[in-house]
């Protein structure tokens, strides 16, 4: 598996994954799909402001993608990222989120970020052990925030402390 930065060519791919986690998953908080118009502006948005997206698998696939971009929009919290990673549903437990994580927290310490943050479903259990394993700790739980399929969801944020 490589992890390589994405290119335009990789977006029906990234789209493919991120509308079958809005279909299928609480991983995205989105209850409907959206178009490739949709991921070309996200992309160039991301861009313009030099942050990364990536994407994972083997030469000529995409099996997963992540990105991180501001937490919030004000200058205090500069220094502060929110990541994402999704993995194609038939690649996960292979390691892709493992490698896309590793990456990303490379690039946020080498772009001088000092906290990467992660907001994930209380029930996510793999995520939620993917990012224990990378040192992420829980700050905060929020229950009952946020809804799909039916039901309430609760949300973890979980942190990791990137340098001085």
């Amino acid at each position: 598996m490589t992890v390589r930065p994405a290119i335009e060519a990789d977006l029906p791919a990234i789209l493919g994954i991120y509308n079958d986690a809005v279909l299928h998953t609480t991983a995205i908080w989105n209850w409907n799909t959206v178009d490739l118009a949709n991921r070309q502006a996200w992309f160039e948005a991301r861009a313009k402001q030099n942050y990364p997206i990536l994407v994972a698998g083997a030469p000529g696939e995409v099996l997963g993608y992540a990105s991180y971009g501001d937490w919030r929009p004000f200058d205090g919290y500069r220094y502060t990222v929110e990541h994402s990673i999704y993995v194609a549903q038939e690649a996960r437990g292979r390691g892709i989120g493992a490698g896309l994580l590793e990456a990303l927290i490379a690039m946020a310490r080498e772009g001088g970020k000092h906290i990467m943050l992660g907001g994930i479903e209380a029930g996510n259990g793999a995520s939620l052990a993917l990012h224990r394993r990378f040192g992420f700790v829980e700050t905060g739980r929020m229950p009952e925030v946020g809804q799909k399929f039916g039901k309430w969801l609760d949300l973890v944020f979980m942190q990791l402390r990137l340098g001085e």
